[in-house]
């Protein structure tokens, strides 16, 4: 700023101060079969009820669901990330117009639980999109549903119908979306029926001059129709015909489209009420859209009516003529071909997924989800260019520890098993994540433990911890009897609770560290057994009096005696771990910046003022800082060489907390005291 007048010049000067914030330390990925749920996405939850919502709750075969109940058990409103391993198998899929829709998780879970729902709308001008459609899509498990307006089949524009459904982002939770269009000059035909068009004056006039009425706007005599369907044949739908009283006699007629649209509905529901259960219409106007000379147009207004019925979604229904005394209301309601008018289109109530039905009205393929056979180690693992597997996580910001209950299955033998932990802690290198290891169920003695950790297991690395024994929980889904599980799941819990409470620095164990809803363990250890397990750097789970059932152990995969790894103890490799992803996050503002001493200093400021932090919480031994921890950014670690190559070195020094594993007590006998 040049200085050309007497007075007071104000400069903002940048602040050397960039604030390193820790990053969160107990973000569990579990990883494997679940009963629903995207096959293959890593979706964050932050309770069980999210679970139930998202994959479907427990399933018998899905180690993977009883291990995000306990850690919720455990951990109450933590953060968790869920990856499903789908089985081997098919998934349900439904084909019109050129279009298949797939369900997103496969499995034989979604044979008739996703159903779509087509209607179209007017167009906003002139030059509008004839293409132009709306689409609706329930999962009927559930009652949930997506809707997507203004979707078109010219694949040319923005919203056409496979890039909104398919984006990853914004795009169906549901279905994908494959294949090309049939028409590109027409919306895809609407689900249900659809009338010819009508009136609601014309309709009026025709039921009230009806049986020799005269009065406008009331209905003389009954009139009515007949429910049923056309595929599955008339008879085969049970309770199916059902007859329809949409007005009785002298009863008003409403004086617009909506009104008498409302009336349908209502009559149809209450006649579907007592006969088919759990079947409910909807009952719109719909407008005619029609194309002169490239301008689309609303000529005119039709009834759209969509009846699902249970166990038959996807069926085609009919409109008859009634019985008995009730006169025909087809004719007025554009129902039934009149003089002039085109027939109603009548297509599937609601096009289904995976029913198995094809050439229903205009439902060309239904195929069928099938479940195979539980999640192979190939399939647990994954693909890292394809993002399955463990490898979905990659497109999770963040998580630092890392279930794979389904590891351990009884189906898998140990060769199989070791191969997914040896890809599982490889992983975990790269993501600065901890492994929690499951023992396999078939280990019911302490020579076995032993065997399986010193030989079988096969992985000796600081990035991982292993548990012994399983663990018994009641089963809500056999009567609450007692059932093994595999341990992450609880040891997550654990680890969260204790990281909440205490801080990551604190060993995850002792009377402290209970494993709330475990009622009992595999094998009770005592004493001995679990001195000739913990130097082995297996960690035990101990049930003890009034204490109950705790974490008894905090070693990781290189914490054996024998080793002698500075990286012994899970809360110090831990610590190491949050102090590299907060370094790694909270100095990113260094790339670029010019390499000299200012740089520098302001880096050793921002470091030690983040340790600083963590040492007044008592993260690090010593009485001062100076004891605790040092960072050295100068030109004795970054020299010309570093500077010329575009290089600066940051040297961070900390002393970590160990826990205090064997208590000695020293007892000494004074004699001859006065």
């Amino acid at each position: 700023m040049p200085y050309t007048y007497p007075g007071v010049y104000i400069t903002e000067l940048t602040s050397p101060v960039h604030a390193i914030v820790g990053v969160a330390t107990s973000i569990p990925a579990f990883v494997g079969y679940t009963p629903r749920g995207i096959d293959n996405r890593a979706q964050a939850i932050f309770s069980f009820a999210d679970f139930e919502r998202l994959y479907g709750g427990l399933a018998t075969e899905s180690e993977l669901s009883y291990a995000v109940a306990q850690f919720y058990q455990n951990a109450p409103g933590a953060q968790a990330y869920v990856v499903r391993v789908p089985k081997t198998g098919g998934q349900a899929a439904v084909a019109f117009d050129g279009l298949t829709f797939t369900s997103r998780s496969s499995g034989a879970w979604a044979n008739g639980k996703l159903g779509i729902d087509v209607d179209q709308g007017p167009p906003a001008d002139p030059t509008a999109d004839v293409t132009a459609f709306n689409l609706t899509i329930t999962n009927l498990a559930d009652g949930s549903s997506e809707y997507f307006p203004g979707l078109s089949l010219d694949n040319s524009r923005m919203n056409y119908v496979a890039t909104v459904i398919n984006d990853p982002d914004n795009g169906s939770q549901l279905v994908g979306v494959t294949g090309t269009p049939t028409s590109t000059t027409s919306a895809p035909p609407v689900t249900g029926i659809v009338g010819s068009g009508v009136t609601a004056a014309n309709i009026s006039t025709a039921l009230s001059t009806g049986a020799g009425g005269t009065a406008a706007g009331v209905a003389h005599g009954d009139w009515g129709f007949q429910l049923d369907t056309t595929n599955p044949a008339a008879g085969s739908v049970p309770k199916l015909p059902v007859a329809v009283t949409v007005f009785s006699n002298g009863a008003p007629i409403p004086q617009s489209m909506s009104g008498i649209a409302s009336y349908l509905q209502r009559a149809i529901n209450a006649a579907l009420a007592t006969a088919v259960p759990g079947a409910a219409a909807t009952c719109s106007v719909a407008p005619l859209v029609t194309v002169s000379g490239g301008v689309p147009a609303v000529t005119g207004h039709a009834f759209r009516i969509s009846v699902p019925v249970p166990d038959y979604p996807d069926a085609v229904l009919s409109i008859g003529a009634p019985s008995g005394s009730t006169q025909d209301a087809r004719t007025a309601l554009g129902l039934m071909a009149g003089a002039g008018t085109p027939n109603p289109v009548f297509n599937v109530a609601r096009y289904t997924l995976g029913t198995g039905n094809s050439a229903w009205g205009l439902q060309t393929t239904s195929s069928k989800g099938a479940d195979g056979n539980p999640p192979d180690p190939t399939s647990i693992t994954g693909d890292q260019l394809a993002f399955t597997g463990i490898y979905a996580l990659d497109k999770v910001d963040l998580f630092n520890l890392l279930c794979i209950p389904d590891a351990t299955r009884a189906d898998l033998a140990g060769s199989q098993t070791q191969a997914i932990y040896s890809n599982a802690i490889a992983y975990c290198h790269q993501r600065r994540a901890f492994l929690l290891v499951d023992p396999p169920a078939s280990i019911k003695s302490v020579s076995g433990a032993i065997d399986w950790i010193s030989s079988t297991l096969g992985i000796t690395d600081p990035n991982g911890a292993a548990f012994w024994p399983r663990v018994r929980l009641p089963d809500p889904l056999n009567n609450y009897s007692l059932r093994s599980f595999a341990p992450s799941g609880v040891v997550a819990g654990v680890y969260a609770a204790t990281d909440g409470s205490r801080g990551v620095w604190k060993a995850p164990a002792g009377i402290n560290a209970t494993l709330n809803g475990v009622q009992s363990l595999t094998y009770p250890l005592t004493d001995e057994e679990n001195g000739e397990l913990n130097p082995l750097g297996l960690n035990c789970l101990r049930a003890f009096p009034v204490y109950g059932r705790v974490l008894w152990g905090a070693r990781t995969l290189q914490g054996a005696d024998g080793l002698a790894s500075q990286w012994k103890y899970v809360p110090v490799r831990r610590l190491a771990l949050f102090l590299e992803e907060s370094l790694y996050r909270g100095l990113k503002w260094v790339v670029f910046e010019p390499n000299d001493a200012p740089l520098w200093a302001s880096i050793r400021l921002n470091v030690e003022s983040f340790l600083d932090t963590l040492f007044r919480k008592g993260a690090f031994q010593g009485t001062t800082p100076a004891q605790a921890y040092f960072v050295k950014c100068d030109s004795e670690t970054t020299t010309q060489t570093d500077i010329d190559n575009g290089i600066v070195n940051i040297l961070v020094g900390f002393a970590p907390l160990k826990p205090a594993e064997f208590v000695v007590i020293q007892l000494e006998q004074l004699t001859g005291q006065g």
